[in-house]
């Protein structure tokens, strides 16, 4: 039982790891601000032309107004808000979009020297605007809002596991000091868990090369890692720029 609910927490915490903005292909943001409920100078039609001219697809209709393909999944969407930060001299405005478990998977800041509001909002939501990436949508948002074990995605997901022939029987992995399970959640992804956490150790993609993934690490920090002779390999980053060899072979 206990082996069910940490895959099944980590089946509907873990999928988020990583999830960026880009990976969307709508974004719903209200038709105003909260912080801006006075007086919206316009941010509401400035952020939503812009997200359209970046391939995203803008809801600001209520829900009778959804495209058919979100209306019954509510993490198909990112949700968008911009924030008044501003200070005395300046006019300053703060960009969020958040998945639907409210993980804020983009975040950035503007602020502008014109003093005139409209125009200094406007302004600073531009340069919040910047580094927002274009959307690039996956073909299936793989996120989920955390539920009760589904014991039956549980078991699926246990048996693709254990039919991954890189893999031992048991899919655990150690390298001396810790112990880790193997997790296949599809085809294309796997976690290293520790039963534990409620944070995976490791989160591996398929890349372009056989047996060689992109891996996001519990602190946030991206690597490769892959297999070698049964075992899972990680490139672990250190704090001087190089990399460290960590190998996990199955017990």
């Amino acid at each position: 039982m206990k082996k069910i609910s940490v895959l099944t927490f980590i089946l509907a915490t873990t999928v988020v790891f990583g999830q960026k903005v880009s990976d969307y292909k709508y974004i719903s943001i209200p038709q105003t601000f909260r912080d801006f409920e006075k007086n919206s100078y316009d941010l509401d039609n400035s952020l939503a032309k812009a997200l359209k001219s970046k391939g995203y697809i803008v809801i600001q209709e209520g829900k009778d107004q959804w495209p058919s393909e979100i209306e019954k999944n509510s993490c198909s969407f990112a949700v968008g808000n911009i924030s008044n930060k501003s200070s005395f001299l300046r006019n300053k405005v703060e960009l969020e979009f958040k998945d639907c478990n409210g993980k804020v998977i983009f975040s950035s800041k503007g602020n502008s020297n014109l003093k005139e509001y409209k125009e200094g909002y406007q302004d600073a939501l531009k340069l919040s605007l910047v580094s927002l990436p274009a959307s690039r949508p996956l073909e299936n948002i793989q996120i989920t809002k955390v539920e009760s074990p589904n014991v039956e995605t549980v078991k699926k997901n246990e048996e693709s596991a254990s039919s991954t022939v890189s893999e031992s029987k048991s899919g655990k992995y150690t390298n001396g000091k810790l112990s880790l399970q193997k997790i296949q959640v599809d085809a294309n992804q796997f976690i290293l868990a520790d039963g534990g956490s409620s944070v995976p150790f490791a989160v591996f993609k398929t890349s372009s090369k056989k047996d060689v993934f992109r891996v996001k690490l519990s602190d946030g920090s991206s690597t490769i890692g892959y297999f070698e002779n049964g075992n899972i390999v990680i490139d672990v980053p250190q704090s001087n720029g190089e990399f460290a060899k960590e190998v996990f072979s199955s017990k």
